[in-house]
């Protein structure tokens, strides 16, 4: 079976299994390598993407549920080698540790900023529930999304 999808703005074809993990498809065939698979079970949100603007766990969908959808990963965020508002801000603020959650993290807070422009710390927490990240104590990521809030 031929998938079908829509990955960046860009329609992507892919020969794997339908039931193939979309991560898998993003990283193995469209060498787009910052969605993690780290617990392939959802919750860590190492590999979150967006589909039609919402964050998913890209482990936990199947490759053939997101033909129609508009997929959007951590590569796609930018314009060009321009970074996002969140990006830049998590840089500014020095908020990267080892990178391993970042990607998802990015995903996530884009989503935040896009939908609620007045988030507040508390928000930005608890859209960051769904992320782990083991390096840091999420400060200075919750500091760069309240960055980012105020640039826009």
């Amino acid at each position: 079976m031929t998938l079908n999808l829509t990955v960046n703005g860009s329609r992507r074809t892919s020969a794997s299994e339908p039931a193939t993990p979309l991560v898998d498809i993003l990283r193995e065939e469209f060498h787009l390598t910052g969605a993690k698979p780290v617990c392939r079970e959802g919750f860590c949100g190492a590999c979150m993407v967006l589909i039609d603007g919402k964050p998913t766990p890209s482990c936990l969908m199947p490759a053939a549920l997101a033909q129609g959808c508009e997929i959007r990963t951590v590569e796609g965020l930018g314009a060009g080698n321009t970074l996002n508002t969140i990006q830049q801000a998590l840089e500014a603020c020095d908020a990267v540790q080892c990178g391993m959650c970042f990607p998802g993290m990015v995903v996530t807070l884009t989503h935040l900023l896009t939908t609620a422009p007045s988030a507040t710390r508390d928000d930005i927490r608890a859209a960051l529930s769904g992320n782990i990240c083991r390096c840091t104590g999420y400060e200075r990521i919750v500091d760069a999304a309240l960055t980012a809030l105020a640039k826009k």
